[in-house]
């Protein structure tokens, strides 16, 4: 068998046109399908960047919302009431709400304003500057340094800009796990500032964020939560409705999954295509080999190792070349989302295979009718 396979991998690569027709297709078809659902993972990535940064391990929310961008507040009874059930070590509320600044140069800039609890400052980020106690200073707010940081104009500790008309005073410049999707810059400070600052409706608090005694209570809360006619998620549940929202209510997804069907399609007829004219080509090669005594399940295993072979060394390169312009997009365009991860690469792999399967089939029924009859003859 060791000295089949060597005999196939040598028919492969003489023809060195064919071989880097199909390398190329593959390429170009694991290239587009990695790329493809690498920007739609990065958009849900974003767009969950609110969960990621605050890392709350149970929202409770009205059921009605769909992503955190777009919360509904609920009456203050709620927190009351979820404070007082049993499992909850605490539940804090959360201010989450966009609104205008006016900067220095006059101009005016949508932020997103995240207001913590003034007691706890439960979510707090992570601070490369300043100090976390100056947020109940006089006008205080942190400025998170993301990509969308230059919008502000890169302010500095004591650079200030208005709100409302209200004075906004640059106390610390924090980090954050991702930046948001929508590229707006957020501002962070207490939920008292953040209500008395931006103009609200009649109820202020956009979601509770509780912490369950143990993951025993998780389960007992939400049916709390529930029977108040409200929605308690864990946070990778709450991931999962805005992928699952962005996924199938606002036509990204099916965008994404029909350019990826077409990736595969173009991978499967290229390849296809050029695989299958290979094998015409070297038909008179594996007639040969039928003639001197090489079996059936022989020849195929000759073509199978073929196929899969150029698939998968088309997929590295795919991956490859998809990974390098990624990493340049992103050191060129800070607002660039799109991230690799396991997922993309299982699912590309998975469809390169395909590719592989259907083609090496192709290749076999025709070298399974050959007879060495009929290539001695002509």
């Amino acid at each position: 068998m060791k000295g089949i396979l060597k005999l196939a991998f040598l028919l492969l690569v003489n023809d060195r046109g064919k071989f880097a027709a199909l390398l190329v297709g593959i390429t170009f078809a694991s290239f587009l399908m990695v790329q493809m659902t690498s920007m739609f993972a990065g958009v849900l990535d974003r767009a969950s960047s609110t969960i990621n940064n605050l890392g709350a391990r149970i929202w409770v929310m009205d059921p009605a919302v769909n992503t955190a961008a777009a919360s509904i507040p609920m009456p203050d009874y709620v927190l009351d009431a979820v404070r007082s059930m049993n499992g909850v070590k605490y539940a804090v509320p959360l201010y989450s709400g966009g609104a205008l600044v006016k900067l220095p140069d006059g101009t005016y800039q949508s932020v997103n304003v995240i207001g913590l609890d003034d007691d706890t400052l439960f979510g707090r980020p992570d601070l490369l500057e300043g100090r976390i106690e100056d947020i109940y200073a006089e006008n205080g707010f942190f400025v998170v340094k993301d990509a969308e940081f230059a919008k502000l104009g890169r302010p500095k500790l004591g650079s200030s800009f208005e709100l409302n008309d209200h004075e906004v005073k640059v106390v610390g410049i924090a980090k954050v796990v991702s930046s948001g999707l929508f590229g707006v810059p957020t501002l962070y400070t207490t939920y008292r500032r953040a209500i008395q600052y931006v103009p609200t409706m009649r109820f202020t608090t956009a979601y509770i964020l509780v912490e369950p005694k143990s993951d025993g209570a998780i389960a007992g809360i939400q049916a709390d939560v529930e029977k108040l006619g409200y929605q308690a998620l864990t946070r990778e549940q709450f991931v999962a409705k805005i992928s699952t929202f962005y996924t199938w209510q606002t036509g990204m997804g099916i965008n994404m999954l029909i350019m990826t069907s077409i990736s595969f399609i173009v991978g499967l007829s290229i390849s296809g295509q050029t695989f299958y004219t290979f094998i015409l080509e070297n038909l008179e090669k594996f007639g040969a080999l039928k003639a001197i005594g090489a079996k059936g399940s022989e020849l195929v295993s000759m073509i199978l190792f073929q196929a899969f072979l150029t698939c998968l060394a088309g997929y590295g390169l795919g991956v490859g070349l998809s990974t390098l312009l990624i990493g340049i997009a992103k050191l060129r365009l800070p607002d660039y989302a799109s991230m690799i991860v396991y997922r993309n690469l299982g699912l590309a792999l998975v469809m390169v295979v395909v590719i592989a399967g259907i083609s090496s089939y192709i290749g076999v029924r025709k070298v399974l009718r050959i007879e060495p009859f009929d290539i001695f003859r002509g």
